[in-house]
């Protein structure tokens, strides 16, 4: 099932997150090395970006594979958070990007991650900054700021680095016009439902929205959706302002 939570590159109205979701991939290969796991690798998007520096790269998604294994690349479908089958420290990496939101037992997750882990690997998570979110997304079981990830982290893991993903002066103009957009729209939830309704009566009305709202800002601001590259984002020290925070949590 393709969602607003999947971002494709096949779709223009996406290109601003898209690059924002390539971004952890692009500045996470200088930590690949020896046996790689990937949970919840989506389209596969960045699995040819780091697979080369990798022995072996597991990716695991709930939904079947849209890549064909080949070489040293391995897929599984299977759902998270259990790692069922998967063997006690056996990858050097763990990558687990824009997936930890969407984990019901988040506790679990990062002990199977830890668990599947030798000793001195790392794990390197990316997820949306509460602080930064707009409006409520139900697609979401919860989301995080940066001492919550680094809590949660810190329970299983030695040691726990916390840096923030940040954008240009392009990439804010966006966020500013998504921000006017957004507000335009959630005037007329006077009761603040948003909140008080379940999940799952909210994820076909947000999805819908969400798409038509990208879509309406490619047509009205081509030049600053359009104009959005990989380059125009930053990993620096984290702080409230961070879209995503980026951690890296060494066992």
């Amino acid at each position: 099932m393709q969602t607003a939570e999947r971002s494709s590159v096949l779709d223009p109205s996406e290109q601003v997150i898209y690059n924002r979701c390539l971004f952890a991939y692009e500045t996470s290969r200088a930590l690949i090395k020896g046996n790689v796991i990937e949970l919840g690798s989506g389209e596969g998007y960045g699995i040819r970006l780091l697979a080369p520096s990798a022995d072996r790269y597991l990716a695991i998604d709930k939904f079947e594979p849209v890549l064909e294994a080949s070489g040293n690349i391995e897929f599984r479908q299977m759902l998270l958070p259990s790692l069922a089958g998967i063997p006690d420290d056996s990858f050097d990496v763990a990558i687990t990007f824009q997936v930890i939101e969407h984990i019901k037992n988040d506790k679990e997750f990062v002990s199977e991650i830890h668990r599947v882990l030798k000793k001195g690997g790392k794990l390197v998570v990316s997820t949306p900054n509460r602080l930064m979110s707009l409006t409520r997304n139900p697609w979401h079981v919860r989301e995080y700021t940066g001492k919550q990830l680094s809590a949660l982290l810190s329970g299983k893991f030695q040691e726990v680095t916390l840096k923030g993903v940040f954008g240009d002066d392009k990439v804010m103009a966006y966020y500013d016009r998504n921000k006017q957009s957004v507000r335009k729209i959630m005037r007329f939830d006077v009761l603040n439902l948003q909140y008080r309704m379940p999940r799952w009566l909210l994820k076909i009305p947000y999805d819908i929205m969400n798409r038509m709202n990208r879509r309406k800002l490619l047509k009205s601001n081509n030049g600053i959706v359009s104009g959005v590259t990989v380059d125009d984002f930053r990993l620096k020290e984290y702080n409230d302002a961070a879209f995503d925070i980026y951690a890296i949590a060494t066992k």
